[in-house]
């Protein structure tokens, strides 16, 4: 699993939470060093990005990493602070699932186990 945030904070609490419910949690600060990664390891079973990243957004770097793995399947969810139907609506409209900020850990957890359920990557 990919996880792509650039608050360090959470970042943390999402990878402690993810890693203590049994996932393998590859991070990023941002959307270049997150294509780095892909560069390397391949595609990751799912990605949970942040929409808002100095740089590139969550919503322009999702597009990207399925063009580089040829996953246009992969698996995504988007944590963030907008909350605008409109926001929502952008991501929802790229295949992912949505959780605002902050977020229920269980809500994140049941999005991602949902999400592995059919993947092969990392």
């Amino acid at each position: 699993m990919l996880l792509v945030e650039d608050s360090e904070d959470i970042q943390n609490m999402v990878a402690f939470r993810l890693k203590k419910a049994g996932h393998k949690v590859l991070t990023a600060y941002t959307g270049e060093e997150a294509l780095a990664l892909v560069g390397e390891r391949g595609a990751p079973d799912v990605v949970v990005l942040d929409v808002m990243m100095p740089g590139m957004s969550g919503l322009e770097l999702l597009p990207e990493l399925r063009a580089r793995t040829g996953r246009e399947d992969l698996p995504a969810i988007f944590l963030s602070a907008k909350i605008m139907p409109q926001d929502i609506e952008a991501g929802r409209a790229l295949g992912a699932t949505y959780l605002t900020k902050p977020f229920v850990a269980t809500a994140l957890l049941n999005a991602v186990e949902k999400a592995c359920a059919d993947t092969d990557g990392w």
